[in-house]
């Protein structure tokens, strides 16, 4: 489905946006009631069903319009408690019932036209009226696709761009339908009926195409491979991010949600990981502005080669206690630093300012230390820090 890309884009949060998109639907409103009610008025006083056909698009395409505006009007609603990622899937949801209703006003109207076909010498001749309404309503639909799709670009909107393209095919099928009704003008009694079923095939095409593209979206499917590599190049390139093992995306209409596993420094301290995990999620935003949210999570090593190691390694209340034997022989400790690196922890335990007495104590303290981790395989390394004095230093 090509689109315009060349038009003005409105922001995801200016104010205007919403209104922009209820003027365009109301305008589609009234020129779907004006060419509802023309084209099965004279479809019935001149006897073309294609024509009628044509009506019943337009019908459709007014309780599409309507739940256009339901869906612009609800998907706008912040994030609550029993949505925490906003309401944008309203408008999917509002996409897929409008494809499901052109399939099936599609398939009503192939069904009508092929129960005629089958009597064509019993059907009766078309009016004149019948020809110059449809070419009506083919300059009008026109008109109102390329309105549509000029605002749904500029909103980015894939449900008004949707639409766009639904009028579009509203204006082929008066299209077809015209050449129907000239041709059975013209003595050839078949060709409205035929004009009837090919509009039908269009509308039911045009249905299944919108509906695919929404359960799509439901069922979670990524952002295109471009759009996911040039999320990743951002990624990389961000201060602090060593390497990206996990990166996952999902629309939400108009939005994108991305999730990213990132690995950093093992050393570094926990508050400068959560500083590159937000540098992360802003340099994204700022580049991706389809992004509405990114969660960040911050690994020192590409943990899906090392979960179920991990496992089994003790956590901080295990493992002191289990260094009970080591750590009875020293100071009482200021801090013990644990990380959990392929698989096994290596530990640090950071002691004030003062000896382990003799040399005896100390050799005592390291045959400990060799025992514990000869004995505990998944503890790697067990380091005894000295920390000097630090004299805090104010503003």
């Amino acid at each position: 489905m090509n689109t315009l890309n060349d038009a003005p884009q409105v922001s995801y949060d200016d104010p205007g946006r919403h209104a922009m998109a209820q003027r365009v639907t109301w305008v589609s409103v009234v020129v779907n009631v004006f060419l509802t009610a023309a084209q099965v008025v004279a479809g019935i006083i001149s006897h073309s069903q294609g024509l009628i056909a044509d009506g019943l698009h337009s019908l459709s395409d007014l309780v599409c319009d309507f739940l256009v505006l339901f869906a612009a009007h609800h998907s706008k609603d912040p994030a609550d408690e029993s949505h925490p990622y906003g309401h944008g899937r309203i408008e999917t949801a509002a996409s897929f019932a409008l494809g499901a209703i052109l399939a099936a006003t599609g398939a009503g109207i192939i069904w009508s036209a092929g129960v005629k076909l089958q009597d064509v010498d019993n059907l009766p001749p078309v009016g004149p009226l019948a020809l110059w309404t449809a070419i009506l309503a083919l300059a009008a639909k026109e008109g109102l696709f390329r309105y549509m799709l000029h605002v749904g670009e500029r909103l980015r909107s894939p449900m008004l761009i949707a639409n766009a393209w639904h009028a579009r095919s509203d204006a082929a099928s008066s299209l077809v339908v015209a050449l129907g009704i000239l041709g059975n003008l013209m003595g050839y009694s078949f060709a409205d009926s035929v004009a009837a079923v090919i509009v039908g095939f269009m509308i039911v095409r045009m249905g299944v195409v919108f509906a695919w593209e929404a359960l799509q979206e439901l069922i979670d499917t990524g952002l295109s491979v471009e759009e996911v590599d040039g999320i990743r190049q951002v990624i990389v390139d961000t201060p602090g991010v060593s390497s990206l093992h996990e990166l996952r995306t999902r629309r939400m209409a108009h939005r994108s949600l991305v999730d990213a596993h990132v690995c950093v420094d093992p050393r570094i301290s926990v508050s400068e990981g959560h500083r590159i995990a937000e540098m992360t999620r802003k340099r994204v935003l700022d580049s991706h502005s389809s992004v509405s949210d990114v969660l960040v999570h911050i690994d020192v090593e590409d943990d899906l080669d090392h979960d179920s190691k991990s496992q089994n390694t003790p956590d901080r209340s295990d493992l002191i206690r289990q260094l009970a034997p080591v750590l009875s022989q020293l100071p009482e400790p200021q801090r013990v630093v644990l990380h959990y690196l392929g698989g096994r922890v290596e530990a640090e335990v950071y002691l004030a300012r003062q000896d382990f007495g003799d040399s005896a104590a100390g050799r005592g303290v390291e045959h400990a230390i060799g025992r514990y981790l000869a004995e505990n395989p998944l503890v790697s390394s067990l380091a005894i820090n000295h920390r000097r004095q630090i004299f805090p230093v104010r503003d």
